[in-house]
């Protein structure tokens, strides 16, 4: 006899499929398995392809959100913790304020995890953080390095407004470091966030790329580092 309705849901991006073999297939056939030892009737496998577990902003995600709230299903089976997320909150979040008022039990195969035991949420709540380190320490070391080449004059993604990149580095941009010093001007004179933005559309001066101005696009101007790391030569002072 069944204990329940079960779901499955499996997560991979491209660059963790590289690195770690977990692969779609690999994790729905792991469950398919554990669904069956358990004698839990597996009604469907959600997968969400090259989507990154940082939120929860991914269509099958949202798939078993609905499907919790319609309290069609009683189990939720993933093959590894991370691959429902990496964040500590949204963790807790889903297994609290999704899954336990749904009456739905939480099992992960990997860390051996099934909340229907208080030892199960414990150790539950332990993995959550462990993983959600690690995320923490993979930004950390990802804002250094791109801190250390924005100081050494590196390009780091597409270049900001004044500058082309050519052989990783920026180059000046002349005509656009016009633009830039007309933006602090304004600034200097006390002109808000949403009035330079909307001088500029006035007086038809074109973005980086051909699109009107935002107080957003502004802030990023008036906050980019690459303006005040490079050599004294670009200063816009």
């Amino acid at each position: 006899m069944s204990k329940g309705i079960g779901l499955g849901y499996c997560r991979v991006s491209t660059q963790e499929q590289v690195k770690e073999g977990i692969s779609l297939e690999v994790q729905e056939e792991k469950i398919k398995q554990y669904a069956k030892l358990n004698n839990l009737n597996l009604v469907k496998v959600i997968i969400d392809e090259g989507k990154s577990g940082k939120d929860l902003n991914r269509e099958g995600i949202q798939e078993v959100l609905a499907l919790c709230q319609e309290k069609e299903i009683d189990h939720i089976i993933v093959y590894k913790l991370d691959r429902l997320t990496r964040r500590t909150f949204d963790l807790l979040y889903l297994v609290e304020e999704v899954f336990k008022p749904a009456n739905i039990k939480f099992h992960s195969i990997t860390e051996k995890i099934d909340t229907s035991t208080a030892q199960g949420n414990f150790f539950l709540t332990i993995i959550g953080a462990m993983a959600q380190m690690e995320r923490d320490l993979i930004s950390e070391r990802t804002k250094e390095v791109i801190n250390y080449k924005i100081s050494k004059g590196e390009n780091v993604g597409s270049p900001p407004l004044g500058y082309l990149a050519k052989d990783k580095k920026l180059q000046k941009n002349e005509n656009e470091f016009e633009i830039v010093r007309y933006i602090r001007k304004l600034k200097r004179q006390k002109f808000s966030l949403g009035k330079i933005a909307k001088r500029l559309n006035q007086e038809n001066i074109p973005t980086k790329r051909g699109g009107s101005w935002y107080s957003g696009t502004i802030k990023y101007i008036l906050e980019n580092k690459s303006y005040y790391n490079l050599n004294k030569e670009f200063s816009i002072a």
